[in-house]
């Protein structure tokens, strides 16, 4: 059976690495074959859009796509292209396995974890207002209104938004990947004790989401 993968080079030494990903993918003996689209600054200096809307239908259609670092260029204007991708395609989860290695020198040994991410909100979201222009004024004198904050004019802001949704999404996914992974516990990893409306939100949801899984 033939497997056919989105393969966004990316910029910088994306084209490098992921040519010798590549390189590995193929000598495993699956069959393969690579849809070569692109993102970030290459694509804007190409296409004239940091993500064509080809490069999403491509990663849609296959399910699958292999992704080099992409540059976002410096300046008002320009979204994250990673975020975007997030938005876009609805990945709300990133699951990072972590797990020591025979032979592999480390600080810590037996170390088998799995990090699960929230992607969409929090500060990843991306939503930020730049010093000194007048929304952020507005947003600095309505803060002044209704809280005891007194930030500086020439403040940049950046907002964490945490929402019930995505919570227990993300959480649940935590649950049910332990589960079908064989493992017996998930962790909620927070500062609910300072940022109580959103981080405490979300330790909230976790405890309640937890109390649906009884065997973790």
């Amino acid at each position: 059976m033939t497997h056919r993968i989105t393969l966004v080079p990316g910029d910088g030494i994306g084209p490098e690495v992921t040519a010798a990903a590549r390189r590995v993918l193929d000598a495993s003996g699956a069959e393969l074959q690579w849809d070569v689209v692109s993102a970030g600054a290459t694509a804007l200096e190409g296409e004239g859009s940091l993500l064509p809307e080809s490069t999403l239908l491509s990663i849609r259609r296959n399910g699958v796509a292999l992704k080099g670092p992409i540059t976002t260029p410096v300046g008002a204007g320009f979204r994250s292209v990673n975020v975007a991708l997030r938005k876009e395609l609805g990945l709300y989860a990133a699951v990072r396995p972590c797990r020591s290695r025979p032979g592999v020198s480390s600080r810590y040994e037996g170390v088998d974890i799995v990090v699960v991410r929230e992607n969409t909100e929090d500060l990843y979201a991306g939503i930020e207002f730049e010093k000194g222009v007048r929304t952020t004024a507005d947003i600095i004198d309505v803060l002044s209104q209704h809280t005891e904050e007194r930030l500086a004019a020439d403040s940049g802001i950046s907002i964490k938004a945490i929402s019930e949704t995505a919570s227990r999404k993300v959480i649940a996914f935590a649950f049910d990947y332990a589960r079908a992974n064989g493992r017996r516990k998930v962790t909620a990893v927070h500062k609910a004790n300072i940022m109580k409306s959103t981080d405490g939100l979300f330790l909230e949801v976790a405890r309640e989401v937890a109390g649906t899984y009884p065997d973790i």
